[in-house]
């Protein structure tokens, strides 16, 4: 069974998607992502008619194999999330948990049996959707701390627990679940498929404070799932499941750059428009810095998303990519709160009303704000990739190594950053700091790559990086202020 219709079959008109020219395609997506427009569409929990519009438009073609009636392309889902993002964060959010945590391990790493059970049902106009269900309650970020358990079963597996906080918890009719075992040997991970009727069901739905368009909640799990759909994601340990984790985080890159473009277009038009006196909004200074900082958050994650685009592949084994996509994730997100907090701040007080006639920026702040703690915690994952990097220092001290590590070296050298700060003794609470930088030399060596690709302009490019370098000097003050408090304790 595969995604293809022959000539006479209903589904021969949007076959035809799976066949045409990436830009043609991609024009597509765009036309579609117009009526998701977040200054007009509602911010409510998108109905079924309104993804069949995505669907249509062929948004999940790009993760799927060509065999199963997709477009297989890494560079497309990017492309994807950027233009929806770009009309609507959390429209574009949705569609990247269907594909990038959702489907994706199904296409990398099901048996053959689960693929043809399962791809062929997201091929078609009226593709339904799919989730991801690893946290719990009792277990958020500590995911060694989960509690839903499988044991093996005459036929299959049989999965209890339960989850909460998954995008799409009432909505979506299948599932990627992590459960646990402990037996003899040891404690042992396992993934599986799960379809909504298996016995996955959704107890309480929770109100965040934005992202309306998804659903979330908690979901109680008494499942039986055949054999067959155990997906072999590794070794059997949490490991295994950075690699999961990392497809989505490596989104965030594309989408950043659709969103950020949307934030600077409307907060320039807002500054220019908007009467102070004898002048616009933008005649003052102050404002000016703002946009400043807007247009170099777009500029920095611009340089991110194209890094991810031109040379990551989602469809491939991501974990030899983990310190760049832990990087990518922490630097785009807190730009991207960043630039919304800016764009809320000089829109004042019209800024702040839901469904403002002259701005977005209320729903843009609400929607970003989530970034920095779903899909891990900035604060972790930073901690994680200062470890990472030190592990790697052979002793010679972080900001010594990152002087010489390929993925900083680059913007250490061309902007002299000094980061013999990092070279000390990091404690817990530094090594959280020392993320940060790590990410920020990251993203800066990331702006230099994207204009030489690219033929950038130098002054958006510089002053981009100058707010990079403010980053890096914020940290270096907050080290000396832990060592301010920690004297006087």
């Amino acid at each position: 069974m595969t995604g293809s219709a022959g000539a006479d079959s209903p589904l021969a008109p949007f076959a035809t998607l799976a066949a045409l020219p990436a830009e043609e395609f991609l024009a597509g997506v765009e036309k579609a992502a117009a009526h998701f427009d977040a200054a007009s569409y509602p911010q409510r929990q998108m109905p079924a008619e309104d993804w069949a519009v995505l669907t249509r438009a062929g948004v999940l073609l790009p993760v799927l194999p060509a065999a199963y009636g997709g477009r297989d392309s890494h560079a497309e889902m990017c492309r994807v999330v950027e233009s929806l993002a770009e009309r609507n964060l959390a429209v574009a959010v949705y569609t990247a948990i269907v594909t990038g945590l959702a489907l994706r391990p199904v296409v990398v790493w099901a048996g053959e049996e689960t693929r043809r059970e399962v791809l062929p049902l997201f091929a078609g106009p009226l593709a339904p959707t799919a989730g991801f269900a690893s946290t719990e309650p009792a277990a958020g970020s500590a995911m060694s701390g989960l509690t839903t358990t499988f044991e093996k079963v005459e036929g299959g597996y049989r999965i209890r627990g339960r989850k909460h906080w998954q995008a799409l918890s009432a909505t979506a009719s299948w599932w990627l679940v992590v459960a646990k075992r402990d037996g003899e040997g040891g404690r042992e991970y396992g993934w599986f498929v799960v379809e909504r009727g298996d016995g996955f069901r959704t107890s309480q739905r929770y109100d965040a404070m934005g992202l309306k368009v998804i659903d979330y909640g908690v979901n109680d799990i008494d499942a039986f799932v055949p054999a067959h759909r155990r997906i072999d994601i590794g070794a059997g340990n949490l490991s295994s499941m950075v690699d999961v984790y990392l497809s989505g985080r490596a989104l965030i890159g594309a989408l950043s750059g659709g969103f950020l473009r949307r934030i600077a277009d409307e907060a320039h038009a807002y500054a220019d428009t908007r009467r102070v006196g004898r002048g616009p909004l933008s005649s003052i200074g102050f404002v000016r810095y703002r946009l400043d900082a807007i247009d170099g958050a777009h500029t920095v994650c611009a340089a991110l998303g194209h890094h991810v685009r031109t040379r990551l592949d989602l469809t491939s084994d991501l974990a030899p990519a983990f310190p760049g996509i832990q990087a990518v994730k922490i630097a785009a997100t807190e730009l991207m709160v960043g630039a919304a907090n800016h764009y809320q701040q000089l829109t004042g007080g019209e800024g702040y009303r839901s469904g403002s006639p002259t701005n977005i920026a209320a729903q843009a702040f609400l929607d970003s704000r989530v970034f920095t703690i779903f899909d891990g915690t900035n604060d972790l994952l930073s901690q994680q990739l200062a470890q990472y990097c030190l592990d790697r220092s052979a002793g010679g001290g972080l900001g010594t190594f990152l002087a010489g590590w390929e993925p900083t070296a680059p913007a250490v050298s061309a902007y002299g950053l000094d980061l013999r700060f990092l070279d000390g003794t990091l404690a817990q609470e530094h090594l959280v700091l020392a993320g940060r930088v790590i990410a920020y030399a990251f993203a800066a060596a990331r702006v230099l790559e994207w204009a030489a690709e690219t033929g950038a302009a130098t002054g958006p490019v510089r002053r981009a990086v100058a707010f990079l370098e403010a980053d890096i000097e914020r940290v270096r003050v907050e080290f000396g202020l832990l060592a301010r408090l920690g004297a006087d304790t």
